[in-house]
């Protein structure tokens, strides 16, 4: 680790690390995929793609892999792993939503140790986002349902018209919510390649999570490099004593 000089106290914003009592800083923004990486969703993502097919009177693939849908945007699920004509996917999106609004948040809980993260990066100054696939609406009920606001300080997600729609979409939005001018100080916290892909085609630094849905192999292919397998070692991968 680089050395911290009285230079660079003086001058934090020319210094790799910002100076914080008597820790050391290294992102000032830190941007949360949120399914997989804050909470585990899976099974309400799955019983909602079931409940759209059957409704559509459409086969439903075999989703016994949650990495395969557990990450990209809804309607790429729909259309490429689960052929639905493209005339009936925004109604496969419409039931799936209907549907996860009702039963399927019911399915998710978050990840052991994440408040005690979120609630300490904040303690130390930084500002938080997260920034998902979903579309922004049902990730701010999502949010609310799992205890997160006041954990953190936006939701930035998807639109319906499909302007936001990847993560190379939704990050630059997530970083202009937060204030964020130097994407030097932030940093993308997920767990699947869509997650590394969109960091690294915005330029930002990537932390993978291998307890979510994807893998460290898939995500190290798309150029990951840090890892870490509970959430609490978030914390020190942001913030050095």
């Amino acid at each position: 680790m680089e050395k911290l000089t009285a230079d660079d106290i003086d001058k934090p914003g020319e210094s790799k690390y910002n100076y914080i009592g008597e820790c050391m800083r290294k992102y000032d923004f830190v941007l949360f995929d949120l399914d997989g990486t804050l909470s585990a969703s899976a099974e309400g993502v799955r019983m909602s793609i079931e409940h759209a097919l059957k409704a559509l009177s459409l086969p439903c693939p075999d989703l016994s892999d949650y990495t395969l849908y557990v990450g990209p945007p809804l309607q790429d699920t729909f259309r490429e792993l689960c052929n639905v004509p493209e005339r009936l996917v925004q109604s496969a999106m419409v039931m799936y939503r209907d549907f996860y609004d009702d039963v399927g948040i019911r399915n998710n809980a978050l990840y052991d140790g994440i408040i005690e993260v979120l609630d300490k990066l904040r303690a130390d100054g930084c500002r938080i986002a997260i920034c998902t696939s979903k579309n922004e609406p049902v990730a701010e009920r999502v949010a609310e349902s799992l205890g997160l606001i006041g954990h953190i300080d936006a939701i930035c997600g998807s639109t319906l018209d499909g302007f936001r729609r990847a993560k190379k979409d939704i990050i630059p939005y997530a970083l202009s919510t937060l204030g964020c001018a130097d994407k030097s100080r932030a940093v993308m916290v997920g767990d699947t390649h869509f997650d590394a892909t969109g960091a690294v085609e915005t330029g930002l630094d990537f932390i993978g999570v291998t307890y979510g849905y994807g893998t460290r192999e898939s995500m190290e292919a798309v150029g990951g490099k840090v890892f870490v397998d509970t959430a609490l070692e978030i914390y020190d991968c942001i913030i050095t004593a």
